[in-house]
């Protein structure tokens, strides 16, 4: 701001000149005092000059509309709505988004930081302001091959940047408790630069909790319990609720969160598809869940907006008042929260779901051609067992946690597996796909119902190698060769044919279409996934299967090195005793 803008922003503010624009006849949810304040709030240029009585060159009268601070999502990964950060804007700006956290460690495990370089020149094409994180564990652990190590040298200069925020969700949580050498030269990087650092601890706690906490994790988004939740706040740590397309916390959290702990609460999507989005809603679904389960609305939209401004230093925003950004969001009422108007720095940016300004993309060929997969056949699926008695990998409902059990199969001669339909077992591989080291890795996944065919996806948190789960090693080596075909993305496969498709050139991990193409393709996706190869109703096919090469998050998993046991946080041979 100039010296010739302040005094601008001054004599509005007085009274003395008109703004440039007032928003006239609101109901202004004031986040500060917990309650609404009637008037009109007056813009000068891109900020709040006032709340009060104004006179404006523009003048736009919302006949007693709510209007609350622009929506913060306090973390998201946009890769995993498989659109690109452009697009993204498109999505989350009509129902109130104005900013978002976003960790980009999906395409820098993929790109390196060249990835990052790609996430921030594009989200230059939106007016959603896009803060990021410097992914912190990439690749996540050592028990797997990423497509990129980012060590604490690589990242002392993006950490640096502008829009950066600081230091993406730590996930190698047993590091930090370690104290390991090389994750404690990470965590010095953020803290000699003074920036934050985003927890993952699921299922942590006491002394071990202690010892994450302590050295300076901000927030945690991985409370899947009221325990976890209050046991997290107690130490300082701000707890984002969760509510995503695979990972549903925030109707179970909102129970533990009460008028003394409310300012330390925050939400978030993580993972949020654009079918979701486009069917459901942002963080305006969050608001409207937050009433449903009891919670008092400005409580919710504190949530929303204030608590996560102060969590991660943006001091510009967060609430309505004199000096701030003037992001706001009119709404009907603070119980649907149907968004009507959004403005951004005082723009308005979208006016009854549509987004209103002009769209360009940018060019994405930096991150394209990331399939290196090197001597893959249909040979490196079969399994030569000694005993029929192995480990398996249990879906759990609701989201993408997984339980160790043990169970016996059915053998050939030569000790590979068949298929049994009335058993609900069937085989899943991860198959490199960064380094060309010929890796693939073989499992047993159980509770995914598929009953034919084969599903395959470039999408496999956290590193982004093949997965792939299907009925027979044909179809699954038949869905792994067409998935490298197309860039990427997903494919499903039945008799020997592609039966869907959605290609994601761009690391293999998002579309180069818009959202409204990548929601009927996922539409199409799924009736395809249920009706033709019989996977269950209940389980999202696509994202359910992404998590499941996801080695921090218990109990068990797959990577392209073998199966891993996250609570002996080592390998363990698929045969068992």
């Amino acid at each position: 701001m100039t010296k010739e803008q302040l005094k601008k922003l001054v004599d509005v503010a007085a009274g003395r000149i008109p703004a440039d624009l007032v928003i006239k006849n609101c109901k202004v949810v004031d986040v500060y005092s917990a309650r609404i304040i009637e008037g009109d709030i007056a813009i000068s240029d891109d900020v709040i000059a006032g709340i009060g009585n104004y006179e404006g060159k523009e003048v736009l009268d919302v006949c007693g509309k709510y209007v609350t601070p622009g929506f913060i999502d306090s973390h998201i990964h946009i890769e995993s709505s498989y659109v690109s950060p452009e697009e993204i804007g498109k999505l989350l700006v009509p129902h109130g988004g104005t900013c978002i956290i976003a960790d980009p460690h999906e395409v820098v495990n993929v790109c390196g930081i060249k990835g990052l370089d790609y996430m921030m020149e594009a989200a230059k094409n939106t007016v959603l302001d896009i803060k990021y994180m410097v992914p912190s564990c990439v690749p996540c652990t050592p028990f797997e091959n990423a497509g990129a190590i980012i060590d604490a040298d690589k990242m002392k200069e993006p950490i640096t940047r502008e829009n950066v925020l600081g230091l993406g969700e730590f996930m190698n949580f047993p590091g930090v408790i370690s104290g390991d050498s090389d994750v404690l030269d990470k965590i010095m990087v953020a803290k000699e630069s003074g920036k934050i650092i985003d927890g993952h601890s699921p299922s942590v706690f006491g002394n071990d909790l202690n010892a994450y906490v302590s050295v300076g994790i901000r927030n945690d988004h991985e409370c899947s319990t009221v325990e976890e939740m209050q046991d997290r706040i107690s130490r300082g740590v701000y707890v984002l609720l969760r509510q995503g397309s695979a990972c549903h916390d925030l109707r179970n959290l909102l129970k533990g969160v009460t008028k003394e702990n409310s300012r330390r609460c925050l939400l978030c999507s993580d993972d949020r598809q654009p079918k979701t989005i486009l069917e459901l809603g942002h963080l305006d679904n969050h608001l409207q869940i937050c009433v449903e389960e009891g919670l008092d609305p400005i409580t919710a939209v504190q949530m929303a907006t204030l608590n996560a401004a102060e969590c991660f230093g943006l001091k510009d925003r967060g609430a309505i008042a004199p000096g701030l950004r003037a992001d706001l969001v009119i709404m009907e009422d603070l119980k649907d929260f149907k968004v009507t108007n959004v403005f951004i720095q005082g723009k308005e940016v979208a006016r009854d779901g549509k987004y209103l300004p002009e769209f360009k993309k940018c060019d994405i060929s930096s991150v394209r051609g990331s399939m290196h997969v090197k001597d893959f056949s249909i040979e490196k699926l079969k399994l030569n067992l000694k005993t029929n008695k192995v480990h398996i990998i249990d879906i759990l409902p609701g989201g993408v946690v997984t339980k160790k059990s043990v169970d016996t199969v059915e053998l050939d001669e030569n000790g590979d597996f068949i298929f049994n339909p009335e058993k609900d077992i069937v085989k899943v591989a991860v198959v490199e796909r960064h380094k060309n080291t010929g890796n693939v890795a073989v499992g047993f996944l159980r509770g995914y119902g598929i009953k034919e065919g084969a599903v395959a996806l470039s999408v496999a948190h956290d590193s982004h190698n093949l997965i792939v789960v299907g009925t027979s090693n044909e179809e699954m080596a038949f869905a792994i060769e067409k998935l490298i075909e197309q860039e990427g993305g997903v494919v499903l496969v039945k008799n020997g044919e592609v039966i869907e498709n959605m290609p994601m050139p761009i690391a293999g991990l998002m579309s180069d279409k818009d959202g409204e193409w990548v929601d009927k393709k996922l539409t199409s996706l799924h009736k395809v996934a249920y009706e033709e190869l019989g996977i269950h109703q209940d389980v999202e096919p696509v994202m359910t299967l992404c998590f499941m090469s996801l080695v921090v998050i218990p109990e068990i998993k797959i990577t392209d090195k073998g199966l891993f046991d996250i609570m002996k946080f080592n390998f363990i041979s698929l045969e068992a005793e």
